[in-house]
Order: C-alpha cells, then structure tokens, then sequence
C-alpha cells in the first residue's frame, strides 16, 4: 500500500509540474504559435499615456505570411479611423474621411518594436539576452528591451500571458517604470484564413467621401449665398460647392515642448483655397517651422510619397522623415519641418501639440 501511495504522489506531482512553463518553454511556445500562423487577426484596445492625458484606441490587426499587414485604428475620442496598410506594392498610412495616404520607402515594421504585431514582440525577447519570466497565479509575464528609435523614453515591456501561454496584454514602460503604452488583446485568432484580396488598398478609400464629393461636384448652379445656405463650411469653386473639412481655424495650436533657447519669432496666417493656413516659424538654437492648415478632402484618392516611416502620434499615425513629421489631428493638417531638431526633438514637439486643452490660444 506504501508503495502505491508514493508511486501516486510522484504521479500528481509530475502531472501538476507539466502545466508550470520555465522561461525557455514559455519562449518556445510563443515561437511555435507565431511561426507556425500563416495568418492571424488580433483585435483590442491600445492606450497611449503622454502626461496627464491618455489616448484610446480601438485596434484590428491582420497578418498574412510572409509580409502584408494592416493595423486599422481608431481613435475612440474622436472616431478618427487610419488603417497602416503593407502589401505586395508597398507601405501605407491611410486616412479614408480625407481620401488620402501617405506611401512609405521603409522597412517597417522591421525597424521599430510594435506592441501589437507578434513577430516584433517575439524579436524583441529573442534579441535581449536578459530576458526574464515571473509567474503569477494567472499570468506568465515576459520582460524584455524594446526598440523604439524615435521614442528614446521607452525602456522595456512587459508581455502577459495566461496558463495556457495565450498573450492577452503588452505593457511597455519608460525609464521611470511608468506605463507609456498598453496594448490589451480582447481575441486572438492565429488561424484567421487570410488572403492577399483582405489587403487591397482600393478598398480602404472611403466611399461615402467620394460620393459626397460627387454629389456636391454635380450642382449646376452654385453661388456664394447658396453655398452658405447648404453649409457654412462648403467653399463655392466655379459652379460647384466644395466640401470642406472646416472653413477656418478656430485658434493656432502652440506646442507646450520648445527647446531651450528657441522662441517663437513669427506667426502667419494666410488663406488657400481649402481654407487657412498659419505658419509659425521658431527661432534660436533649434529653429524649425510648424504650419498648420484645415484638412480637406480630396476629390480622388490621394496619395504622398514619403521617406521614411510611420509615426504613431498620440492622436494620430503621422509620417516622419529625416528632418519633417506630417499628420492630421481634429481636422487640422499639421507640417513640422526642422534641419537643427533631432528626431526625438521633432516627435516631442509633434506630441506636445496634441494637448489641444492648453496650447490652444485665440487669434
């Protein structure tokens, strides 16, 4: 009987110590579900913190061997939709309300840790020698070095998984152990039976802005008055009203991040035919140029080469290049231009001009 009853405890034992991953298995098993998903959807919230202020998004994103990706996201402040396409004709950031995108020479998102793709966050373990694993009554947590070169504050993340090693929430953290961005994944689907027709960028162009602009194009006769009368924010353009996005700018938005000894040495504000445009010019040690202009929407697909790579904002997906960041926020085109800023100056300014509450100022 003896016998028996210790033959049982090793038994259980062995049993209960098979569901216990180490950090080598947990590594290996994350590798295995990764490599081994020809595609995947992932669906879930991303909340991006920069000060007081905290940036929601609702986010999708689809993966299909060996290279196409879209990440659509929208932002659940101001329902403001941008999808980051790549496929077989290049790299993408798209803003359908705008009928527009920007086309990117990169090689995203190879260059960059990205909390929401499974091949970086596994990058990002493999790549740090000291990668390490706490275990929880309801998580294996995975801490590893993150690669952020245009945002030096983040630090390292913190990669969550449940007992059965399914990821369910990035955290990634700056120097001082404060949570920057969150990534939490409401479903994973690494069977999600994708094909290359799931990534056409044809099929992001927002139709209704095309057919708004359709309609608004086939008035035969349109003056001044009756384009007033249909919408104070249509612009009459020969015989046809012009949807606008906003015929004026309410306030100049100023960035609360100058670098030291840089002062704002001119503002400009000038009419275009979509609207306004303010020119703020920045003078000193760091001199550089913020022009800010009322979005409009295109009458066909627009598409702006860019080199360089996209950039996630706080509010928006911008396009950063070697001395210039471009995006849109709250229907206002913003153009930040610089040859003495380095990158991470430009992104903290481009930020800072996010923070609409404060740095908003009458003209």
């Amino acid at each position: 009987m003896k016998k028996y009853f210790v033959l049982f405890l090793f038994t259980l034992l062995f049993i209960t110590g098979c569901g216990e991953f180490k950090l080598e298995d947990a590594i290996n098993e994350f590798t295995k579900d990764v490599e081994n998903s020809k595609s995947y959807k992932l669906n879930g919230t991303m909340e991006i913190s920069s000060g007081e202020e905290i940036f929601t998004y609702s986010i999708d994103t689809y993966f299909l061997k060996d290279d196409f990706y879209k990440v659509v996201l929208v932002n659940q402040t101001n329902n403001h939709e941008q999808i980051i396409l790549k496929n077989a004709d290049g790299l993408y950031v798209v803003t359908p309300s705008l009928n527009k995108s920007f086309k990117f020479d990169s090689v995203w998102p190879e260059n960059s840790s990205q909390a929401y793709l499974l091949q970086n966050i596994l990058s990002d373990i493999k790549n740090d020698s000291e990668v390490s694993m706490e275990t929880t009554d309801n998580n294996y947590i995975i801490k590893s070095k993150v690669n952020y070169p245009n945002n030096e504050e983040l630090e390292y993340q913190k990669i969550y998984f449940d007992k059965d090693m399914n990821i369910t929430k990035v955290e990634v953290y700056n120097q001082e152990d404060i949570v920057k961005i969150k990534v939490n994944f409401k479903s994973v689907d690494l069977k999600a039976k994708l094909s290359e027709d799931d990534f056409i960028l044809d099929d992001l162009i927002d139709t209704e802005a095309e057919e708004q602009q359709d309609a608004n194009n086939s008035n035969t006769e349109c003056t001044d008055e009756t384009c007033k009368e249909e919408n104070n924010t249509n612009a009459c353009e020969g015989n046809n009203c012009e949807k606008q996005t906003n015929a004026t700018l309410d306030s100049i938005i100023y960035p609360l991040y100058i670098p030291s000894n840089t002062y704002l040495s001119s503002s400009e504000t000038v009419s275009t035919e979509t609207g306004e445009r303010v020119i703020l010019t920045f003078s000193g040690d760091k001199n550089f140029v913020i022009v800010e202009e009322t979005a409009s929407v295109s009458n066909e697909f627009e598409v702006i080469p860019v080199f360089g790579d996209p950039l996630m904002l706080n509010e928006s997906v911008g396009a950063l290049s070697s001395n210039s960041i471009s995006w849109h926020a709250d229907n206002i085109s913003y153009y930040l231009v610089s040859s003495d800023l380095t990158t991470n100056e430009m992104v903290s300014v481009a930020k800072s001009l996010g923070n609409s509450t404060t740095v908003m100022s009458n003209k």
